[in-house]
């Protein structure tokens, strides 16, 4: 049903770009999964029985797509999809809207509740009643414990390097480092995802490279990771030129790496999440559209118990008690020194959580050398934030929440923004 419903999805999502005739360059193509050198075919056998098992049409092939580096033995996945995601979202609104449906942006979202008066709270005060809600929120802001202690936030990094068209061959590709890692009983090692899109002139394309992962919030050396994808892009495609983009984002990767799809746990039948989505936010998007339409409209689908968010999974117990432990292990964070001596010897631009008697504060001063001072304590589950010097954000290490340098809410599931001390500026 995983199989069934991912390439469904697919399929949902290249009807809508054919039907409401949304640009947003959608096309076919294959995938190939491979190892990383020097490890044996173990895992990639696995991937392949399983994916046989699920009626998927894989095939073996003598080696991925890559011109100048020899990957061995890989599987191709056909007819897998590709789309421009902000495209394709812009013409989903547009469809949305010539169809009479209503679109709110800016509108922020304190409280959602269910049952007979089902309804959405805004900041401002303002009641949404409904007959269900459904919160597709990245991770849920009106759940806050039990989906929580099931998945991880996750920071992704990405890279795009300049190639003359025609060097790159037309494919989706990854590797399975992180799998293979684990089965050496060395512990997680970052795998490498990869795509193409359309360069500024005609003659070129950007090679995008991604991976590098680590749990939000738990690691300071991102340099270092843009450097090891960037000596990872360059040994396989060696006439790539310069990096044009590099950028990270976040991901939530539930423990039996399945989205949370459908009715939430905490609350009453008629309130909806969309979450977990392990960096195929897309594809699970389409997936949460065509199931939770479904069980609101008749109360069950074919998918319902594959993505069911109460799911216990008693095959990633360990997984489960690993991923809470570390979560315990943030609070500690209160009872340390902060990330630098004093919020003076901050530079511009530059953040760090210091301590100041008792109390975490989080420490920003900006491009005109003024100090912005707020509480380090994220407001969902009281960890303490720790500053992202590449993305200039502060990130909860429980959780995931985000907030910008100033302490404004960018990413829940916190629903309130870091708060200021007395003095929020100050030279």
């Amino acid at each position: 049903m995983a199989a069934q419903s991912h390439s469904a999805a697919i399929d949902r999502i290249e009807k809508i770009v054919a039907d409401e005739n949304i640009d947003c360059e959608f096309e076919r193509l294959d995938g190939y999964l491979f190892e990383p050198p020097n490890e044996s075919r173990t895992n990639l056998e696995k991937e392949f029985e399983a994916c046989q098992r699920a009626g998927l049409a894989v095939e073996w092939v003598n080696r991925a797509p890559i011109e100048d580096f020899d990957t061995c033995a890989a599987i191709r996945f056909p007819r897998q999809g590709q789309i421009h995601p902000l495209k394709y979202l812009a013409g989903l609104a547009r469809a949305i809207i010539q169809k009479d449906g209503h679109i709110f942006t800016g509108t922020k979202v304190q409280e959602a509740t269910g049952g007979a008066d089902a309804k959405i709270t805004t900041a401002n005060n303002l009641v949404v009643s409904a007959n269900c809600v459904v919160v597709a929120t990245n991770s849920p802001i009106n759940d806050r414990y039990v989906i929580h202690t099931k998945q991880a936030p996750y920071m992704t990094y990405v890279i795009g390097l300049r190639v003359r068209r025609g060097v790159v061959a037309r494919a989706l590709l990854w590797d399975t480092a992180e799998r293979a890692g684990m089965a050496r009983g060395i512990g997680p090692v970052a795998y490498h995802y990869v795509r193409t899109a359309p360069g500024a002139v005609d003659d070129e394309e950007i090679l995008i490279v991604g991976g590098e992962d680590h749990k939000s919030g738990q690691a300071n050396d991102f340099e270092a990771r843009f450097d090891r994808l960037e000596d990872w892009a360059r040994a396989r495609w060696p006439k790539a030129e310069e990096i044009v983009f590099r950028w990270s984002g976040q991901v939530m990767e539930p423990v039996d790496n399945l989205g949370y799809i459908g009715r939430n746990p905490s609350d009453e039948r008629n309130v909806y999440i969309v979450t977990g989505d392990s960096g195929n936010g897309m594809t699970h998007g389409a997936i949460g559209g065509m199931l939770i339409s479904e069980l609101i409209r008749r109360g069950d689908h074919a998918w319902a118990k594959l993505y069911d968010p109460s799911r216990i999974t008693l095959r990633t117990a360990p997984d489960f008690a690993k991923e809470n432990v570390n979560v315990a292990k943030q609070y500690i964070d209160y009872f340390t020194g902060g990330d630098a001596n004093a919020a003076d010897a901050l530079k511009a631009g530059e953040g760090a959580v210091v301590r100041r008697g008792l109390h975490k504060i989080a420490a920003y001063r900006d491009e005109t050398g003024a100090l912005h001072e707020m509480t380090a304590v994220c407001p969902h589950l009281k960890c303490i934030v720790h500053w992202n010097r590449t993305e200039k954000t502060w990130d909860c290490p429980c959780h995931g929440s985000r907030f910008d340098a100033f302490g404004k809410l960018l990413n829940g599931p916190s629903v309130a923004d870091l708060a200021p001390l007395e003095s929020t500026a100050r030279h």
